[in-house]
């Protein structure tokens, strides 16, 4: 059985390039003792793929050399551990490839008969599950107040704001392009949107925003971090999920007037990452599950075809050219 595999063969310098990655093939690997051998269904796209590839950060460095990594949803092939079988759905980090081979105790079994399979990507997986825990337990949002939410129409974003809207905030969505930000107005049910490739973020923020922002959620870091630092009420909340403007480039922007604006506004910036709160994870796909049967919640997939598109798909994500969570759809669904 033959296996494709895509190999980041070097580490970029500067913005990231189809170069840097490699197909090769291979024969699939055998599974051992304590075992499963899994077939890839659907593969996950990360701005934080990209970050891996900078320095140690939650986990440890990409190498160059080594099999890309990443999210993935897939089904069991063989076992060698009577805690899976084959047909078994499961979830984990299963890398670029068609097959892989895993400890069975790092995979995560899924409902076999939930459909589409795309949830647990995206609404059931790191996006839902990322936007439900930082806001929710993290920026801790109260009715009445203003949450700001940038690359809000992204694989996260795009969650952030409904959730805001349905826990009886006023949701602020910053993207880029006069589409996008229709979108998540029109669709997201966001209060207004702000075209940072088109206007002035810290002017736009004062004028919707007089009375400040109450919570931020952050994706993107740099330049617009700063303009809603200054924009934040008194004791505002800022969580801190990724900094996709960083990510691929030498030119790092990091916001002045630190930490003087956070002094005199009393602001709590948090960082965290969606495997800080396990103990959450039921509830959060409970209500995910819930809102999304329930019609206020809106599922937005953007799913390219073939392992080959992964490259490129990572490439046009940091670029922003995907609108809500981007997987590759590496095989078919289980039958």
């Amino acid at each position: 059985m033959r296996n494709r595999q895509i190999f980041l063969v070097d580490k970029p310098e500067g913005a990231l390039e189809e170069r840097h990655f490699e197909l090769r093939e291979a024969e699939a690997p055998e599974p051992r003792a304590g075992e499963a051998l899994v077939r890839t269904v659907l593969l996950s796209l990360d701005a934080a793929n990209r970050a891996w590839m900078q320095g140690p950060t939650y986990r440890g460095e990409m190498a160059a050399g080594s099999v890309m990594e990443g999210f993935g949803v897939g089904e069991v092939v063989a076992s060698k551990d009577g805690a899976l079988a084959p047909g078994d759905l499961v979830a984990g980090m299963l890398g670029w490839q068609d097959y892989s081979v895993h400890p069975a105790r790092r995979l995560r079994k899924l409902p076999r008969d939930y459909r589409p399979v795309s949830h647990f990507i995206s609404l059931l997986g790191v996006a839902g599950k990322t936007a439900h825990h930082g806001l929710l337990q993290v920026g801790r949002p109260r009715e009445g107040e203003t949450v700001l939410v940038s690359a809000a129409a992204g694989s996260v974003g795009a969650y952030v704001g409904q959730i805001a809207k349905i826990k009886g905030c006023r949701a602020i969505g910053i993207a880029g392009g006069p589409d996008k930000c229709s979108w998540i107005v029109d669709t997201l049910g966001y209060d207004a949107a702000i075209d940072y490739k088109a206007e002035d973020v810290a002017q736009r923020l004062a004028e919707l925003c007089p009375d400040g922002v109450d919570v931020y959620f952050d994706n993107v870091g740099g330049r617009i971090l700063q303009a809603a630092l200054f924009n934040m009420a008194l004791r505002g909340r800022v969580v801190c999920c990724g900094a996709i403007s960083q990510y691929d480039t030498t030119e790092m922007e990091s916001p002045r007037g630190i930490p003087g604006v956070i002094v005199f506004k009393r602001l709590r910036l948090e960082g965290f990452i969606v495997s800080d709160f396990p103990d959450k994870d039921a509830e959060a796909e409970r209500d995910l599950a819930a809102w999304y049967a329930e019609g206020r919640l809106q599922v937005a997939e953007d799913v390219l075809d073939g392992l080959e598109a992964a490259p490129r798909g990572l490439i046009g994500l940091l670029a922003g050219d995907n609108i809500g969570k981007r997987m590759v759809r590496v095989g078919p669904d289980p039958d």
